[in-house]
């Protein structure tokens, strides 16, 4: 029988995130035609919605957990900025760090859905990096936020939206390091190698294969990865076959319980999230990489962008031993 994992009450921490925000835009309905314009199904449009992707769903995610979250990011000055303002309910245990950035876009991702077929995504964004000024902006508010609250983890959520350039990345890690504050880093094929001495690297398989052009065992990439970046933790998501997690000492893969996947939209924003709270209350690595292989697992039953249930975490956690 596996040990028995009791989570710990995540109250007393405060994360900070700090990445690309988005909005998850649904439009869903019926398909009962096919348009005479075009051979292009015609959807009855039954409802729309709107969801905080990317990094404001890391935030969620951590505030689901129990933990408080301050959120650190860009947005346009536009609608949508508003409209992401309002999804995301904003309350003591969150704080918003938007900076709005001129003549720049906040992401839209829109997806057409019949029923939970997904027939179309269009995405309304800007995808380039912020500029210099911009950048000093962010760097300044991040230094601010460390000098006025007791931040006990910062969680790093790379989408590639031009937020986490290179100088931003390597600035708060430094200031990190120096405080002793870990780092939880997701990563895009973008500055890949620019997380230099964070505390746990969360790529998934694809991303590590692109990034490092070798198709090869998970104890020979960790090997490469830790050359080039002087982490602590490697976690590596699998996809259907779980996790591989190695902290220098101990490594191994976690496989994933059997599901009926809707969506998997949204599960490594909740993996990073219980690998920061759960490492931050000095879990064992096996405990860990349990947790998160459940937590991304149950947010994949739901269509569309979701962050964790604790009670549903807690409860499937309980029948696994």
């Amino acid at each position: 029988m596996d040990e028995k994992i009791d989570l710990p009450d995540f109250s007393d921490l405060h994360i900070l995130i700090i990445g690309d925000v988005m909005i998850d835009r649904y439009i869903s309905g019926d398909v009962k035609r096919i348009s005479p314009e075009a051979p292009v199904p015609v959807v009855d449009q039954k409802s729309f919605e709107n969801r905080a992707g990317g990094a404001a769903n890391v935030a969620l995610n951590v505030l689901s957990l129990g933990a408080k979250a301050t959120l650190l990011s860009i947005t346009g000055e536009d609608e949508a900025q508003n409209i992401l303002k309002s999804v995301l309910n904003i309350n003591d245990r969150l704080q918003l760090e938007f900076i709005t950035c001129k003549n720049r876009k906040t992401t839209v991702k829109t997806r057409v859905m019949a029923g939970y077929q997904h027939l179309l995504r269009v995405d309304n964004e800007d995808k380039h990096d912020i500029h210099t000024d911009e950048e000093q902006k962010v760097i300044t508010r991040f230094e601010s936020l460390l000098n006025n609250i007791k931040i006990d983890g910062v969680i790093l959520q790379d989408y590639n939206k031009g937020l986490l350039t290179k100088k931003i990345i390597e600035k708060i890690i430094d200031k990190c390091v120096a405080q002793n504050i870990p780092t939880f880093v997701d990563p895009k094929e973008n500055n890949f190698f620019s997380y230099k001495r964070c505390t746990v690297f969360k790529p998934n398989k694809k991303e590590v294969f692109q990034s490092l052009g070798v198709n090869s065992d998970m104890n020979a990439i960790d090997k490469i990865l830790r050359a080039r970046l002087d982490h602590v933790i490697s976690l590596i998501t699998l996809g259907k076959d779980g996790l591989y997690i190695n902290d220098g000492v101990t490594d191994g893969v976690y496989p994933t319980s059997p599901r009926v996947i809707s969506d998997v939209c949204g599960a490594g924003d909740s993996v990073i999230s219980v690998v920061c709270v759960c490492y931050l209350k000095n879990m064992k690595i096996a405990s860990i990489a349990k947790v998160a292989n459940i937590a991304g697992g149950q947010v994949c039953e739901y269509p569309g962008v979701v962050p964790i249930n604790y009670q549903n975490l807690k409860a499937e956690l309980a029948k696994t031993q």
